[in-house]
């Protein structure tokens, strides 16, 4: 199945065989990858993409950089401040097919801000898997300013500049099976 419009029905993200990360610049000169390792989410559409949904919610206290001391500078109050915000939340207000590509644009909320981002996902296509399950695959990013959603700690740099970038990029790499 190569058409986003032939997809319709429920699907499930398996997180056994997705990933949600992130990417941001580091002391100007690097980049610190992270994932969240919790997470849920799915999408529903009728033919054509008629009345599509998506609705994510990623367990934040999760955050995986593969540095024990970074993921807790990260859930503390610096930044996440999971004890208070232990979710972040994505839900779709548009969802388009673009050729094979797809086009959603919905509120992102982190920290109980909400603000309104677009995810260009290219769609990888279609399958049965061996026990049955018909699978899709999606893979998209996109960039958010991580102060508009009031992650604002930094320290400057003796060299100038700052520890942290601003420009954060979230990836989605989504495998969804869809539910009978």
């Amino acid at each position: 199945m190569s058409d986003l419009n032939a997809l319709n029905g429920t699907y499930v993200i398996d997180p056994a065989h997705s990933e949600i990360g992130f990417v941001a610049r580091h002391a100007m000169v690097t980049k610190v990858r992270g994932s969240f390792k919790e997470f849920d989410g799915t999408a529903t559409t009728g033919e054509n993409l008629a009345g599509a949904t998506i609705d994510l919610t990623i367990n934040v206290a999760s955050v995986d950089t593969r540095s024990a001391d970074r993921d807790g500078h990260l859930k503390s109050a610096d930044f996440f401040d999971v004890e208070k915000y232990p979710s972040i939340t994505f839900k779709s207000t548009d969802i388009k097919a673009d050729g094979s590509d797809l086009v959603v644009t919905g509120d992102l909320t982190i920290m109980e801000t909400t603000k309104p981002v677009t995810v260009e996902f290219e769609y990888n296509g279609a399958a049965v898997d061996p026990f049955g399950n018909e699978r899709i695959g999606f893979e998209g990013k996109t960039v958010v300013n991580r102060k508009d959603f009031g992650l604002t700690w930094n320290a400057a740099l003796e060299a100038g500049g700052v520890l942290v970038s601003d420009k954060v990029t979230l990836t989605f790499d989504i495998s969804a099976i869809k539910q009978n």
